[in-house]
């Protein structure tokens, strides 16, 4: 409260705190229009009161007060007293202001709401900090009465005189004391702010008071009262100012998550500076920014300045009281009983009870709980818990069939000759939701002329009670594919195929961000067979087909792999490391070590995509002849044949490749590859390709297109190879 005397007048005003209390869009909508009526009704008082000060005035206006130094000369309707009182309308459509007008008569006259002092406004956070004044004009020992009389007056005089001018000798910035402000810079800002009060002009009491809102709204001050003293030179308007106070702390309570750094960079620059609010308005501007970007419910809800010039803000952030899952039928949307265990899908989340909920965070749940590949469509929808500040969080989900047969067909690479021959049929059966806990079975049978694949795969993505997300796979195989990629070319034309039967654990689980390991155990019995299903040792060239010398290799693998897929788009940055190591767990079991290695690397250039990739690997130990790394064909050096560069124990591949958009889903590619089995062919037992003069090494170039499709890129490409000769190539999905 502060106040100010001048001939025998005496001008009071009062500061209100403006509250934002968070997430009560039905309080904030009902304090508002509370506001309107409270403004309305001060509004009207004022209307009526001016009107009867205006024609009192008129009535006197013909013989002005004379003043003297010596005495005091009691002027109550002089047309100084008018402006001073009327200027200190300050109703306006930002600031809601009450105003009382009482005047010294026989009868004393009041126009103000009882209730105004302790009306609370509520509004947005667009102005956290907002002073505004309640201004009233009063004599000394004066009872108040005749209210109701008052009220009942009618006119419209007050809007006509309001746009009459007074002439002003003198414009000047004081403390609410009348004083000298110590610090000349803010009486420059406040004399900076105003527009129209300019020594020696006429004022309008509208032009009065934008300018007091222009003080204000300087963000320096948190009151200004407009006062009109006469002087021997004319009017003087005085413009009695409080400025805030300098900032010397902050406090700020509930801001769990937002970072201590970020609140002393945005309030830093601040620090031993008189408070500005249009600065704290840009500091919690920033603030909430900071929620926003990151998808988080939270937000400023309320600032207030402590004594001593502490600031102490206080922040909302919106809680995870409770996350449900409600499964919606696929065909009514209506609410249905579901097949999976809420506590399968629950673990999926990151997002946890007692979190500040993440919108960003939510929508990647959302993706991995999809990425289990059981439900057809799955949403989240926040709603308020009660009055807590909390939220409860709905996972809507709607499930898909959780298995089902499928047929299909396909080509094996594996087969370079005759235009049918590589054609293969597929039939399976897959289970995606086993025991309503996500766990997949998956028996598949695959057939062509040659070769044959019966397989039975069973999956459980996350072991039940491990906290690292622990997948398990366990399969069984039987297979039979062509030999011909290390022992094809036979001169009498026989073929030759591999049979394999297959029998592993894998574990898996991520370790790091983009980084997966994978742990496993496997025993294959392998071994060779020609055209009638007889088994074989040795091939057209005498090579040997096992490295036992026996009809069958038994080896038991222990295996290792780590990845890296960056983003896991197309051309983004991968990484895998493979390694095998041989157990002769019985002596006649092969006991060897091979590594592999594969890394790919992407670079746009304008529209152009730049994509390189590096292979290769070394075997130690004892192994078999068809276990040999194989060089050439579609996803190795296009321009030969499958395996027609060579095969050896170690081997390295390259190839860089420029792909650019062409229309639609199709784009161009221009491609070079190089591979090398860094002369170690003849170290593969039998040196099966140097019996049949492969090169060794080679490379290849070419064009072709690409067509994205469900099943990945569609590829076909044309190459011509170190030998000038050409040839096409097909191929489904990235190369390898």
């Amino acid at each position: 409260m502060q106040s100010h005397h001048e001939e025998d007048v005496h001008f009071s005003s009062s500061s209100i705190r403006i509250h934002s209390p968070p997430f009560k869009e039905h309080t904030l909508l009902t304090n508002l229009q509370s506001c309107s009526k409270t403004l309305l009704s001060h509004l009207s008082n004022t209307r009526h009161s001016l009107n009867r000060v205006f024609e009192s005035l008129k009535n006197r206006h013909d013989t002005p007060p004379r003043l003297t130094q010596t005495r005091p000369v009691r002027r109550s309707n002089s047309p100084t007293q008018m402006l001073s009182s009327v200027t200190q309308l300050m109703i306006g459509n930002s600031s809601p202001i009450s105003l009382s007008l009482i005047q010294s008569s026989s009868t004393q006259l009041n126009w103000t709401d009882p209730g105004a002092e302790n009306t609370e406004i509520t509004r947005g956070l667009d102005s956290p900090l907002l002073c505004c004044a309640s201004l009233s004009l009063t004599r000394p020992n004066e009872s108040v009465e005749g209210k109701d009389t008052i009220q009942q007056q009618k006119g419209h005089s007050v809007s006509r005189n309001a746009e009459e001018r007074v002439l002003i000798s003198e414009v000047l910035v004081r403390t609410k004391d009348g004083e000298e402000l110590e610090r000349k810079d803010l009486e420059m800002e406040a004399l900076a702010a105003l527009k129209a009060c300019r020594a020696n002009s006429a004022l309008t009491i509208r032009e009065v008071q934008e300018d007091v809102h222009r003080i204000i709204e300087s963000g320096y001050f948190c009151s200004c009262t407009p006062v009109a003293v006469d002087t021997r030179d004319g009017i003087r308007l005085m413009f009695q100012v409080e400025p805030n106070q300098e900032f010397r702390g902050l406090v700020c309570e509930n801001a769990n998550v937002l970072p201590s750094n970020f609140i002393q960079e945005a309030f830093g620059n601040g620090f031993g500076k008189v408070i500005n609010i249009k600065r704290l308005e840009e500091a919690i501007t920033s603030i909430n920014g900071w929620y926003m970007e990151r998808g988080l419910f939270g937000i400023v809800s309320d600032i207030d300045t402590l004594s001593g010039g502490v600031v102490r803000l206080q922040v909302a952030e919106a809680e995870v009281n409770n996350i449900s899952i409600r499964f919606l039928d696929r065909k009514t949307g209506e609410p249905t009983k579901g097949k999976t265990s809420p506590e399968t899908i629950l673990r999926q989340l990151t997002t946890k009870k007692g979190q500040v909920y993440s919108m960003l965070q939510g929508k990647r749940d959302v993706d991995t709980v999809l990425a289990m590949g059981i439900m057809e469509d799955v949403s989240i929808i926040p709603q308020p818990a009660g009055d807590s500040g909390k939220v409860d969080l709905i996972m809507n989900c709607v499930e898909r069939p959780s298995g089902g047969f499928s047929a299909g067909g396909g080509i094996s690479s594996g087969i370079t000759s005759g235009p049918l021959s590589g054609l293969i049929g597929s039939f399976a059966y897959s289970h995606r939701n086993l025991f309503g806990r996500n766990q997949k079975l998956n028996v598949s049978l695959e057939r062509g002329q040659i070769d044959s694949i019966f397989r039975i795969n069973y999956t459980d993505p996350w072991i039940e009670g491990d906290d690292k997300r622990t997948s398990r796979s366990i399969m069984v195989q039987n297979s039979r594919t062509p030999g011909n990629l290390v022992h094809g070319n036979q001169p009498d034309n026989s073929n030759l195929t591999i049979g394999r039967v297959t029998a592993g654990i894998e574990y898996s689980r991520p370790f790091r961000p983009k980084w997966s390991g994978t742990a496993g155990l496997i025993f294959q019995h392998a071994g060779a067979r020609d055209e009638q299903g007889n088994p074989i040792i040795k091939d057209f060239y005498s090579s040997p087909l096992t490295a036992s010398g026996k009809t069958h290799d038994d080896t038991l693998l222990a295996k290792l792999e780590s990845i890296y897929t960056g983003s896991g788009d197309r051309g983004s940055t991968m990484f895998a490391f493979n390694m095998e190591q041989g157990l002769p767990v019985l002596p006649e079991w092969l006991c060897f070590n091979r590594v592999t290695g594969r890394a790919r690397k992407g670079i746009h250039i304008g529209p152009a995509r730049f994509l390189f990739s590096l292979s290769g690997g070394h075997v130690v130990g004892n192994f078999s002849p068809h276990e040999a790394f194989v060089i050439g064909g579609t996803n190795s050096v296009r321009g030969y044949e499958e395996g027609a560069v060579g095969s050896g124990r170690s081997y390295v591949v390259g190839s860089g490749e420029m792909s650019f958009p062409m229309r639609g889903p199709v784009e161009g590619v221009i491609f070079t590859d190089y591979g090398t089995d860094l002369a170690s062919g003849n170290t593969v037992p039998g040196d099966p390709a140097g019996a049949r003069l492969k090169p060794g090494s080679g490379y290849g170039y070419g064009l072709g297109v690409r067509v994205d499709s469900p099943l990945g890129p569609l590829r076909l490409e044309y190459a011509f190879n170190d030998q000038q000769a050409g040839r096409f190539h097909f191929g489904v999905g990235l190369r390898n």
